[in-house]
C-alpha cells in the first residue's frame, strides 16, 4: 500500500510541475516511475503468503468472508481485500502468582472461596487453539483479542463456580484431579461455542493460608502414621499366626514319632549309623551291648 501511495505522489508531482512549468528536470521520467510503482504495489497486493500454522480471513470494506479461509501457502486475491491472520497452533495462556511467569505481569493467580469458606490461590495454564474454519466467526463475533475477552474471564469464572463444591483440604489432597476435570468439562463447551478448542487445562499449583496448610499437613501425616501402624499390626498378626502353625506342626510331628516309632526301627537306624562309621579308614568302632542299647566308642588310628 505504501508503494502505491508513493507512486501516486510521484505522478501528482510530475503533473503539477508540467502545469506550472517549474524548473524540474526529467518530470516525465518521474511520472513513469510513479506509474511503475503503482503497478508493482497493485501486483504485490494481489499476492498473499500465509505462514505455516496460520490461516487468513479475507475482509473487503469491513465485510468478513466467512466461506473462504486461506490456508498456509501463496494465494492470489483481490488487491482491495485485507487479510487478517490467525494463529491456529496450540497456544498457552497462564495465570500465575509468580511475577513474569504468567501472561500478565505481577500476581495474576485466581483467588477462590471453597465450601468451608477458606480462600485458596490457584495457578493455572490453559492450552487451546483456534479452530481454522471458525476463524471468520471469531473475527466477526469476538475480534482478534479473544484471549482477553474469552480465555481469561471465562476460565477464572468457571474455576470460582466449581471451587465452592469442595473443601480446601480436598483440593489440596485427593480431589485435585476431579476438580481439574470438572473445570475442563465446563470450559470446553463454552470454548466450542465461540470457535475455540480447549486442548488441556493444567492446575499448576494450589496455595492455602499457612495456618491451614500446616493443619492439613498434620492431618495427612497422622493418617499416614495410622496406616503405617495398621500395616505393622497386620504383619505382627501374620507372624504370630506363622509361629503358631509352625509350633503346631512340630508338636504333631513329635506326636507321630512318639506313637509310631518302635524298638525295632530304632535298632535299624543304629545299625545304619554303624555301617557308615565302619566305612571310614581312620576310625575304629567298638560296639558294646547293654539292655538299654549299644554304646559306641569311635577312636582314630
Amino acid at each position: 500500500m505504501i508503494i502505491i501511495i508513493i507512486g501516486v505522489l510521484l505522478i501528482a508531482l510530475s503533473t503539477a510541475s508540467l502545469k506550472t512549468q517549474l524548473p524540474i528536470k526529467n518530470m516525465q521520467s518521474v511520472k513513469w516511475l510513479g506509474i511503475v510503482l503503482i503497478i508493482i504495489g497493485i501486483f504485490s497486493k494481489c499476492l498473499v503468503t500465509v505462514k505455516p500454522g496460520d490461516v487468513g480471513v479475507k475482509v473487503l470494506f469491513g465485510k468478513v468472508n466467512e466461506k473462504n479461509v486461506l490456508k498456509s501457502g501463496l494465494h492470489v486475491i483481490n488487491p482491495l481485500v485485507n487479510v487478517v491472520m490467525f494463529d491456529v497452533r496450540t497456544q498457552n495462556y497462564t495465570m500465575s502468582a509468580v511475577h513474569d511467569e504468567g501472561d500478565k505481569e505481577g500476581d495474576d493467580a485466581i483467588r477462590v472461596l471453597t465450601r468451608d469458606g477458606l480462600e485458596i490461590t490457584v495457578d493455572l495454564s490453559v492450552l487451546y487453539s483456534v479452530i481454522p474454519n471458525n476463524a471468520p466467526k471469531i473475527l466477526t463475533g469476538i475480534g482478534e483479542d479473544y484471549e482477553e475477552k474469552i480465555i481469561r474471564p471465562l476460565t477464572r469464572t468457571r474455576i470460582r463456580d466449581n471451587a465452592v463444591f469442595y473443601q480446601a483440604v480436598e483440593l489440596y489432597s485427593d480431589k485435585r484431579d476431579e476438580f481439574q476435570n470438572k473445570i475442563f468439562a465446563s470450559i470446553e463447551k463454552e470454548f466450542l461455542k465461540r470457535g475455540l478448542k480447549l486442548e488441556q487445562l493444567l492446575i499448576r499449583n494450589i496455595s492455602l493460608p499457612e495456618s491451614v496448610k500446616k493443619s492439613i499437613e498434620g492431618k495427612i501425616n497422622a493418617e499416614q502414621e495410622s496406616q503405617k501402624m495398621t500395616y505393622v499390626l497386620s504383619r505382627e498378626k501374620q507372624e504370630a499366626e506363622r509361629k503358631r502353625v509352625e509350633a503346631q506342626g512340630i508338636a504333631d510331628y513329635q506326636k507321630i514319632i512318639n506313637t509310631g516309632l518302635t524298638e525295632q526301627q530304632i535298632k535299624y537306624e543304629q545299625i545304619k549309623a554303624l555301617k557308615e562309621l565302619a566305612k571310614s579308614d581312620n576310625a575304629k568302632i567298638i560296639v558294646m551291648g547293654s539292655k538299654s542299647g549299644e554304646v559306641l566308642i569311635n577312636t582314630g588310628n
